[in-house]
């Protein structure tokens, strides 16, 4: 009977490496990128600031733009891949996803990106984590950090159906001069005097 045990034993550590190794190498399952079901979720708190997540069609903001890009492979807090080349950003309380058009207060240059993640924190004048992706369409990669406007949007199913395939939205012409002198105007009233 010895030879029993032992083959039961070396079967059940078998069993416990293919386990572990299964844990390693692709565990995680993500969901596809989808516009349903739109996910809000309840208050959570990071660092000790509370932030409660609640949808805002009128959302229209200025503030500073980061970028993130080396967690590559991660999920995300809907449950996606995150993929630094896609055109995607994190927000701390707009559903996911919202789709939103962010405009540089530097270029007057816009885009429009996916909500699918949860961020920036820190800073509170820190009002969106764009991914490398959408970082380098806007021109701001090279920043670090950018001024921009981040408005909600709801972008046409063509263009919502390129971003959840990891392509661009159809560009946008850039804000027009007056407007663009407008929204500086505002962010060194407001955002840029704190």
């Amino acid at each position: 009977m010895p030879g029993v045990t032992e083959g039961k034993y070396r079967m059940g550590l078998a069993g416990l490496l293919a386990l572990a190794l299964s844990a390693c190498g692709g565990g995680t399952k993500y969901r596809p990128a989808s516009d349903t079901p739109v996910r809000i979720g309840p208050p959570y708190t990071i660092r000790g600031v509370t932030y409660a997540p609640a949808a805002d069609p009128q959302y229209d903001m200025l503030g500073y733009a980061t970028w993130y890009g080396n967690e590559s492979g991660n999920q995300t807090a809907n449950g996606e891949r995150f993929r630094p080349r896609w055109y995607t950003a994190a927000h701390k309380t707009l559903p996911l996803p919202t789709y939103v058009e962010v405009t540089s207060l530097d270029t007057g240059r816009r885009i429009i990106v996916r909500i699918n993640d949860r961020g920036p924190f820190g800073e509170s004048a820190r009002i969106i984590d764009l991914s490398q992706g959408a970082a380098e369409l806007l021109g701001v990669r090279a920043k670090g950090k950018a001024t921009v406007r981040v408005r909600a949007v709801r972008p046409a199913e063509r263009d919502r159906k390129a971003l959840r395939e990891g392509k661009a939205a159809r560009p946008l012409p850039p804000v027009p001069g007056p407007t663009l002198a407008n929204l500086q105007g505002q962010f060194a009233r407001g955002v840029g005097a704190r």
